[in-house]
C-alpha cells in the first residue's frame, strides 16, 4: 500500500528499522531456520505471558492442531467450540478425525456462552476438548467457562482439555492472568494483522510439561532432536530417531527475529489500539442505531478488532450492515465483517445438518457487525475520517 494514498486500509503492520536490522542479523548469521533466535523468542514470550513453556510455530492453525493432538483428540472424539470464529478453529478437529459441536455465543458479547457450554458438556459424550475463542481480543470469562465445565482456573486436565484460541487476544491481561494461559493450552497468532506480527506464525503455551513435550516432538516431524541441536551443538551428531509421525510446524529464525522486536513493543502497540478504540467509543457510543463492542470491566481487551454493530434484526440489520460497509468503501476506508459463523458454511451445514437458527446469536451478530480499521500508526486524521464517515452514514440512515 502506498503510504501517500488516501485509502485507509483495514489493517497494516507496525514495522520499523529495528525489525529490518533483526532480520538482516539472522541472514548474515548463516542460520535461517529454527535455531537460537526462535528459542530466545519462545523464552521471552513465555516470560511475558507467565507460562512455563512456549513453542513457536508457523501459524496459529498449526498450533491448534498440535494442541488438540497433544490432548488426545482423534477419531471418536468430540471438540466443542464457537461457530463465531475463523475456519481453522474447527477444521483442525476434523483433520484429527474428531467431530465438532458448536456452542452459540453469549447474548452480551461475541464469546462462547458458558451456560450453553455447560448444557453441551452434560449431554454430549466423548468430549475431548473445549476450545473457547477470545473474539476480537475481548477475553472470554474463563472463570465462568471453566466453572461451567466443572473445572477451576489452573486446575489441570480432568477428562478433557480446555484449549484457548487466543489468536486475537495478545496481550489481554485479565484478573486471573494473561488470556491464553488459563486453560491447559493457549494458542496465539502472529499473522500480519495482529497486535504483534511475524508475518505468518504463532505461539503455543502450556504449564503442563507433558503436553509441551508432546507438542515439541510433533512440531518437528516427530524427531527426538531438532536440527539446531544436531548441527550446531558441541555434541552435534548426524543421528536422530523418529519417535512419532509428526508435522512440519516450526517457526524459522528469520520470522522469530521480527517477533522478538515486536514483543518488546507489545505494550506500546496495544496502547495505540486502545487509544483508537476510545476515540471510536466516544464518537459512536451516543449515536442511535450503533452499538459499540463489548468489553470487560478490567480493561483486558487487546482490540485486535473493533466490531461496530448496527441496530435492527434479521434482514433489516443485514441490509444496514451492508450499507455501512459500502459507505466506508466509497469513502476510501477499508473494513471487514467478523465473522461469517461456521455453522452457515456449506461444509459444516451439510455435515451436521445445521440451520442458521441453530446458533441464533452468532447469526444475528454476523448480520449486524462491521469491523473498522484499528492499527498502530493510523494517525489522528485517519481515525477522524473513519469517525466522520460512520457518523454521516448513521445520520443519513436516521432520516
Amino acid at each position: 500500500m502506498n503510504p501517500n494514498s488516501d485509502f485507509i486500509p483495514f489493517a497494516r503492520p507496525a514495522l520499523g528499522k529495528e525489525e529490518e536490522e533483526a532480520v538482516l542479523a539472522v541472514m548474515r548469521s548463516g542460520w535461517l531456520t529454527t535455531g537460537k533466535v526462535a528459542r530466545a523468542f519462545e523464552e521471552e514470550f513465555a516470560a511475558f505471558v507467565g507460562a512455563k513453556r512456549a513453542l513457536a510455530v508457523n501459524s496459529a492453525t498449526s498450533g491448534l492442531h498440535l494442541a488438540l493432538e497433544a490432548a488426545g483428540v482423534g477419531p471418536g472424539s468430540v471438540v466443542v467450540t464457537s461457530p463465531y470464529t475463523f475456519a481453522s478453529t474447527a477444521a483442525v478437529a476434523r483433520h484429527l478425525g474428531a467431530e465438532v459441536r458448536f456452542c452459540d455465543i453469549g447474548a452480551e458479547d461475541y464469546n462462547i456462552d458458558p451456560a450453553l457450554l455447560e448444557e453441551i458438556i452434560k449431554t454430549e459424550k466423548n468430549v475431548k476438548a473445549v476450545v473457547p475463542v477470545h473474539i476480537g481480543g475481548n477475553p472470554c470469562d474463563m472463570r465462568a467457562l471453566l466453572a461451567s465445565t466443572g473445572r477451576r482456573v489452573s486446575q489441570g486436565s480432568e477428562g478433557f482439555a480446555v484449549i484457548e484460541d487466543a489468536a486475537h487476544s495478545f496481550p489481554s491481561r485479565t484478573r486471573e492472568g494473561m488470556a491464553g494461559t488459563l486453560g491447559d493450552i493457549g494458542v496465539y497468532s502472529f499473522y500480519a494483522t495482529k497486535t504483534i506480527t511475524t508475518g505468518e506464525g504463532g505461539m503455543v503455551v502450556s504449564n503442563d510439561e507433558s503436553l509441551a513435550r508432546r507438542m515439541g516432538t510433533m512440531r518437528m516431524h516427530g524427531f527426538d532432536r531438532e536440527a539446531w541441536d544436531r548441527y550446531t551443538s558441541p555434541k552435534a551428531s548426524w543421528y536422530y530417531e523418529v519417535v512419532e509421525a509428526g508435522y512440519k510446524y516450526n517457526l524459522p529464525d528469520l520470522l522469530a527475529a521480527i517477533g522478538r522486536v515486536q514483543l518488546a513493543k507489545a505494550d506500546r502497540l496495544l496502547a495505540e489500539r486502545v487509544a483508537i478504540a476510545r476515540r471510536y467509543d466516544e464518537a459512536f457510543g451516543g449515536i442511535d442505531g450503533l452499538v459499540i463492542p463489548p468489553r470487560k470491566a478490567d480493561g483486558s481487551h487487546a482490540w485486535h478488532l473493533y466490531s461496530l454493530r448496527v441496530s435492527g434484526e434479521g434482514e433489516a440489520s443485514e441490509s444496514a450492515r451492508d450499507s455501512l460497509f459500502a459507505a466506508l468503501q466509497e469513502g476510501g476506508i477499508g473494513s471487514s465483517v467478523h465473522f461469517i459463523p461456521l455453522h452457515l458454511m456449506p461444509y459444516w451445514a451439510k455435515r451436521y445438518s445445521l440451520r442458521p437458527s441453530d446458533c441464533p446469536r452468532a447469526w444475528a451478530a454476523y448480520r449486524a457487525s462491521v469491523s473498522l480499521p484499528i492499527w498502530p500508526g493510523m494517525g489522528e486524521a485517519a481515525v477522524g475520517r473513519v469517525i466522520d464517515r460512520v457518523s454521516l452514514w448513521a445520520r443519513n440512515r436516521g432520516r
